[in-house]
């Protein structure tokens, strides 16, 4: 799929109004432009989608990378691009920890997607650093975030779409 900037856009608009003008009604070459400007801004759209985990159970971190799988083949099926950005906090960080019941899960997903991340709460890893007394180490793939329900917050301003498997 290739994705179309808009200044691209902008720039065929110019040579299709500059070509209107000079061999016909530039009514009608405007018309061709926003037909045009339409179906590649509609085929450039990028979809998000924030999936939240906050508990230690393998079947619910299954269930979150089960959906994120299939929002991804559904979209590539359509040729169109999925940002997909897993959160992690409270109990549910341990789908992230480097002891991880789905940690070759993440691997595989991780190296077929690149349009797919995990993000994990930091104030989350700090207090299970504390009540553990050991430093709670995460997996590669996992990003760490001051706050995994800010993060939430952030991501849906942004336009992301929420689920909660």
């Amino acid at each position: 799929m290739k994705i179309v900037k808009p200044g691209a856009l902008i720039a065929v608009a110019l040579i299709a109004g500059f070509a209107g003008g000079v061999a016909g009604s530039s009514e009608e070459a405007w018309a061709q432009v926003r037909k045009v400007a339409q179906r590649t801004a509609s085929t450039a759209k990028v979809h998000k989608v924030a999936i939240q985990v906050n508990q230690n159970e393998k079947g619910v971190m299954e269930l979150a990378l089960n959906n994120a799988k299939n929002i991804t083949d559904y979209y590539k099926e359509k040729g169109e691009q999925v940002q997909i950005e897993i959160v992690t906090y409270g109990p549910g960080l341990h789908m992230l920890r480097s002891e991880s019941p789905v940690k070759e899960r993440i691997a595989v997903m991780s190296l077929e997607n690149p349009h797919l991340t995990f993000a994990a709460c930091g104030n989350t890893q700090t207090n299970m650093s504390k009540a553990e007394g050991k430093p709670v180490t995460l997996l590669s793939e996992a990003k760490v975030t001051p706050s995994g329900v800010v993060r939430l917050m952030e991501l849906q301003d942004q336009g992301y779409a929420y689920i909660r498997p």
